[in-house]
């Protein structure tokens, strides 16, 4: 704020703002947030005894300000801070105290347990715990026993491959990966033969049907040698580029590491902070060097060079025990180092958490947000689910960030449920034949295995009974189908549904419906509880175009709709969904009354309008077409959709249909002050409520969405890979030129922001005395009860 402003303190906090020393640091590429402060839902109003007066006292305040604590706040009783309009109780927190918490010293401790043969080149040791965590395809207490993992189920005489499933494999099975490739005695014996390629195809029997496989008979022209016959496995790319030879089209790289139409350039994996330097990518699995170790190879051991250590543990002052020779497996290191709260702990799991689901992929884009070209350049993807990947790469490369359990705040613990999901039933070893086919009973026994190996190996959980534990489920419905066990934890997920209304599973995919899963192993919970978890935005790749567009930055007079819906709108329209419960009904009812396209019959919308857009027609340039809107809808399709994050980015007005399920940050910004939320049963007076809008309150949610659009881009982790970019070629791309341009908070600010208040407000750290001695902050901004 530029606004001088005389302050009403207590004489404990004068001294203590009389001790702040303002530090100006050089703005580098990772834009780490230095004063996150935060917001929750739900928590009593925050007293303190130091506030902004703007030099009149509290007898005087007009009705524009807020009477307790002299703030001002917006025509929705929204208190802003940073640009956002905030829920009062919260902005009154973060605007008193979100900017002066100060550095506290922590020791961080630096282990240097032995792993067993040093894990025999086949693994990572963890030296924090002394146990190898090893690649795929391998096992045993020092990575020395192999595991093997067959490609197909057993056979019968119908099936001589077994029945379908996505690592069915004719060819050769590579049994530490489950994949499936040419093999030995052909020109390209590594070339992957995925899925269809190695079997028959049978012609459709009538014109414009599908193709489809015959599992049961394998396609040996994929070996030929013939140029006439459609091949593969000695097809040599040249010739088929110049049409030279024939080549089977079902054969695909589909693959991570390789590129190509004949899968021949190898390209880098998508790892985990591309393993931070300190280690290779092999298939999507960190192998480290150096006695680094951890998921990304982030975490320096005793054995590794002080000179390299990250950022977030510098500068610190290295206490060296006189008796530091590292013979044994019990040598550690005490680190001294500033940091501000909230500080995070991120457990290590066991690789099949996360890091085998990356190395194991049949299918190289499944969920990850990033892959790379022909140049080892980044290239985005648009997986929804990147998500997860991208708020995990930046907590482990975040300031934030602890080594020392005991000095948490928080603990992370890093499940790739989006990766689960994805490669349910891949192969056999990922079989869900003890889950009824039941993808969300699978991830829900991942879940529970993470945290019996957690009460297992550290002794953290116990101590809050799992409150102060972050575990973050990507998939459609959320944290609906957490074991009971972690329910006390706070939830990330996309999907905020509190069970109001619907309360049940609301997919209308077979395979995700949690409704089934007994009471013994999910309990009764809901599927968000708004007073300790939070719903954060789905990812969205850096648009390019958008960006040089400025699309959100689009002013009234340039939005000449309405209102704005494109999506799959169900079986009333050609190539819908057929099932009348995805959507929960509501796209339908939408398209009832609305829609804009004409149906199977030929019929529009009861009420259709020329500047009401309904419809599930692709359109040729759907960021253009939601910057002319005005309003833009958001309804869920599967559980939650991107439609929230399509809306802001573009600068649109969201109209949010679902009753009872929150969007993104809903239970710590104020939607009232940028969004609008309309009941289920109101469709059909939608029109005639936005229409109702007078252009003083439409002008107010513009600008709002304006101030708010980088709090649902993910640019903290796009930057760190721009940074690694930059380390590597010595350039950057242009959309890291584009993103670096923008300072305000994005996803991973206001995900912090969000820890430091409930780390000063969460009700439960006083009544267990969990705060810690050295907070950062004076005792005014403490919870006061």
């Amino acid at each position: 704020m530029s606004t001088a402003q005389r302050w009403t303190c207590s004489r404990s906090m004068v001294a203590t703002i009389a001790s702040v020393v303002v530090v100006l640091s050089v703005v580098h590429l990772f834009l780490f947030p230095l004063t996150p402060s935060l917001e929750y839902f739900g928590v009593g109003q925050i007293r303190t005894s130091c506030v902004p007066t703007n030099g009149t006292t509290r007898e005087s305040l007009s009705p524009a300000l807020d009477k307790d604590h002299g703030l001002p706040v917006d025509s929705h009783r929204a208190v802003v801070y940073h640009g956002a309009p905030w829920k009062a109780e919260v902005g009154r927190w973060l605007s008193v105290c979100g900017s002066i918490f100060k550095e506290v010293s922590i020791v961080e401790k630096l282990s240097g347990k032995a792993c067993k043969n040093d894990c025999s080149g086949r693994g990572v040791c963890n030296h924090e715990l002394g146990q190898c965590r090893c690649f795929l395809g391998f096992t045993g207490e020092g990575c020395s026993e192999t595991l093997p993992l067959d490609c197909n189920y057993p056979e019968s005489p119908e099936l001589p491959y077994g029945r379908w499933v996505v690592s069915i494999c004719s060819a050769h099975c590579d049994t530490t990966r489950a994949m499936c490739f040419c093999g030995e005695g052909t020109k390209y014996p590594n070339r992957p033969v995925a899925e269809s390629c190695g079997f028959k195809i049978k012609l459709p029997s009538e014109p414009g049907a599908p193709k489809f496989t015959d599992w049961g008979k394998p396609d040996l022209d994929v070996f030929t040698s013939n140029g006439s016959l459609p091949g593969w496995c000695n097809v040599d790319p040249n010739e088929a580029y110049n049409n030279k030879v024939l080549f089977k089209e079902e054969c695909e790289c589909k693959y991570d590491g390789l590129m190509g139409r004949f899968c021949e350039i190898p390209v880098q994996s998508s790892c985990i902070n591309q393993c931070s330097g300190h280690g290779y990518c092999r298939g999507g699995f960190c192998q480290c060097i150096g006695g680094w170790f951890g998921a990304d190879c982030s975490v320096p051991s005793v054995f590794s060079s002080v000179r390299e250590w990250p950022r977030w543990l510098l500068p610190a002052q290295v206490d060296i025990p006189s008796n530091a020779h590292f013979p044994d497996n019990t040598i550690s290191l005490n680190a001294a180092v500033k940091k501000k709260r909230p500080l995070i702990y991120v457990y290590d799991l066991p690789p099949e958490f996360n890091s085998l689901l990356l190395e194991g992929q049949h299918f190289q884009h499944q969920c990850v947000n990033r892959l790379y070209d022909d140049k080892n350049a980044t290239f985005w993807t648009e997986q929804l689910y990147g998500a997860q990947m991208a708020l995990y790469e930046s907590i482990l490369a975040s300031p934030h960030r602890t080594l020392n359990g005991e000095e948490a705040d928080f603990f992370f613990v890093p499940i790739l449920d989006s990766c689960i999901i994805t490669r349910a039933d891949d192969a056999p070893h990922l079989s869900m034949k003890d889950h009824r086919g039941l993808r969300s009973s699978l991830a829900l026994e991942f879940y529970r295995k993470a945290y019996d190996h957690i009460l297992e190996q550290y002794p953290y959980w116990n101590r809050s009974s799992g409150k102060d534990h972050i575990w973050f489920f990507s998939w459609d419905e959320g944290a609906c189908y957490a074991p009971k066990e972690i329910w006390n934890s706070m939830m990330l997920v996309h999907w905020g549904n509190t069970n109001s209304k619907h309360n049940h599973s609301t997919t209308a995919y077979w395979a995700d419906n949690w409704d089934g899963i007994s009471l013994a192993r999910r309990g009764n919970h809901p599927c968000f509880d708004p007073s300790k978890d939070l719903v954060l935005p789905a990812w969205k790749h850096p648009d390019l175009i958008s960006l040089r567009s400025k699309l959100w930055k689009r002013s009234r007079e340039q939005r000449n709709n309405l209102f704005y819906f494109n999506g799959n709108l169900g079986p009333a329209y050609a190539n819908g969904r057929p099932e009348a419960t995805y959507s929960m009904g509501i796209r339908q009812k939408l398209a009832e009354e609305f829609g804009s396209s004409p149906d199977k019959d030929g019929k529009l919308g009861k009420q259709h309008q020329d500047d009401v857009v309904v419809t599930p027609l692709r359109s040729n340039n759907y960021h253009e077409a939601l910057a002319t809107s005005l309003f833009c809808g958001v309804l869920p399709g599967d559980g939650w959709s991107g439609r929230m994050e399509d809306s802001i980015l573009q600068g649109c007005i969201p109209v949010v249909i679902q009753d009872g399920i929150y969007l993104p940050y809903e239970n710590v910004l104020n939607y009232e002050s940028f969004a609008v939320r309309i009941h289920e049963d109101e469709i059909p007076n939608m029109i005639k409520i936005l229409r109702g809008f007078n252009e003083t309150e439409v002008e107010f949610k513009l600008s709002n969405v304006k101030k708010i659009w980088q709090r649902f881009l993910y640019r903290d982790s796009i930057l760190l890979e721009a940074e690694r970019q930059r380390s590597a070629f010595g350039h950057v791309a242009d959309w890291a030129t584009e993103l670096s341009q923008f300072t305000e908070d994005d996803v991973f600010a206001t995900f912090l922001q969000v820890l430091q208040y409930k780390l000063h407000n969460d009700p439960w750290r006083r009544l267990l005395g969990r705060y810690k001695e050295e907070s950062g902050l004076p005792p005014e901004c403490l919870l006061v009860r």
